[in-house]
């Protein structure tokens, strides 16, 4: 008998419910990419993982399981297969975890290219079918593309979501769609969301980003020059970047139109302060320092280089821990502050973009803001334009509702 000794916890997981043969499941999926299965236990087992807190001993469990569940007894052999179950696929935090952890992010650091993580998963990962994929995209959303002009500069900075492309394909193909139409860039900054968190305000990577279209080269020497300015180590959260998504989507889409033929700069962002109070980004030289020398690359004539930002806007519902509905009047609320704060992206105010976000303390989890201020930054001084493309949202499937927004930068 364990009774005495607790059990480790349960990693933080999304939870989705499901369904096998009729009968009701939940299924946990491992957010930081780790553990690419997904598990799927019955309720009562779910309600026993879910006691798995570091607290609670098999005693606690059995305690809790017979007030939930109508007074069933469970044995401390039933509790001991569900913490097994979950050990044996890398869920509890425990040395298991850490190792699994540790292997995963040392295989990465070792690869020169970051593979296509979401291929298969978010598109197709055979590149005729990719390439199918997003010119239905296109095609459904504002027709066929058509040819760049080589005579037109290229488009100084693109907002653009990061939302999965079924639920963001408007926004994507309006905002592609504008960037491509410009002139071809060389060098394309992509600043991303980490939303797996990291200490640094800026991780960098010096990985080319393979995609089913081609793999993007990275400007090593760009990528070296930025972190010259750091007075972090930029590489330290460096496998943030294996599976996150919101630069991956970025690269995929300009391998579309592009095959190799530009490099691209990546960059995830973290918050860039733990301080809730703070409006004025500019006023954290380090972070100040970091995005100079961004403006001072993309304003050099020496490259052709554009900026974007794959950045989705609020994140409201019971997914995102609140507890409310999601209802026309809550919608109609988050679309106004969210054209609120884009009022700022389109007068080319960093500031008041950030400032107008952090107004509430970002009660609308706009995952984005870094990444946008960042990217307008960047290229603060060196646009004349400014236009909305597309402004969307949709529901999240587990409960809530996410918006995102396509401008264009000239």
């Amino acid at each position: 008998m364990r009774t005495m000794n607790p059990y480790p916890p349960l990693r933080n997981v999304d939870v989705i419910p499901a369904e096998h043969k009729g009968q009701p499941m939940v299924c946990l999926y491992d957010t930081e990419g780790y553990v690419e299965e997904q598990v799927a236990l019955s309720p009562q087992a779910f309600f026993i993982a879910a006691c798995l807190d570091g607290q609670h001993d098999a005693e606690a469990i059995q305690n809790d399981f017979a007030r939930q569940f109508g007074g069933v007894l469970i044995t401390t052999d039933q509790i001991d297969q569900v913490a097994a179950f979950l050990d044996e696929k890398g869920f509890l935090y425990n040395d298991h975890y850490f190792a699994l952890k540790q292997d995963v992010e040392d295989a990465f650091r070792a690869m020169e290219s970051r593979p296509a993580f979401c291929a298969g998963r978010s598109y197709p990962e055979d590149p005729k079918k990719a390439r199918e994929f997003l010119n239905t995209m296109f095609a459904e959303h504002g027709g066929p593309l058509t040819d760049s002009n080589p005579d037109l500069p290229p488009l100084r900075c693109l907002i653009t979501p990061h939302i999965d492309f079924a639920r963001g394909a408007a926004g994507y193909a309006q905002g592609y769609r504008r960037f491509f139409a410009s002139g071809t860039p060389d060098i394309v900054f992509i600043f991303g969301v980490a939303h797996r968190g990291g200490s640094a305000p800026f991780v960098l990577t010096s990985k080319d980003f393979e995609t089913p279209l081609g793999t993007l080269k990275t400007n090593r020497e760009i990528v070296e020059r930025l972190a010259a300015v750091c007075e972090w180590d930029p590489f330290e959260w460096e496998p943030l970047h294996r599976n996150e998504h919101s630069i991956e989507f970025q690269a995929l889409m300009l391998a579309h139109r592009y095959g190799t033929n530009i490099q691209i700069v990546p960059i995830l962002c973290s918050g860039l302060s733990e301080d809730p109070e703070l409006t004025n980004p500019a006023s954290l030289e380090p972070v100040s320092r970091f995005l100079t020398e961004c403006r001072a690359i993309a304003a050099d004539s020496a490259h052709r280089v554009s900026v974007i930002a794959g950045a989705d806007l609020a994140h409201v519902g019971r997914h995102f821990e609140d507890d409310i509905d999601i209802t026309q009047e809550v919608l109609d609320a988050i679309e106004a502050r969210d054209r609120e704060d884009l009022a700022h992206v389109l007068a080319r105010d960093p500031e008041h973009f950030y400032a107008s976000v952090m107004k509430d303390k970002n009660q609308r989890k706009v995952c984005g803001l870094s990444c946008i201020y960042a990217a307008m930054k960047a290229v603060e001084g060196l646009a004349s334009g400014s236009e909305l493309l597309h402004y969307g949202y949709a529901p999240d499937p587990v409960g809530g509702v996410v918006s995102f927004a396509s401008i264009a930068i000239q």
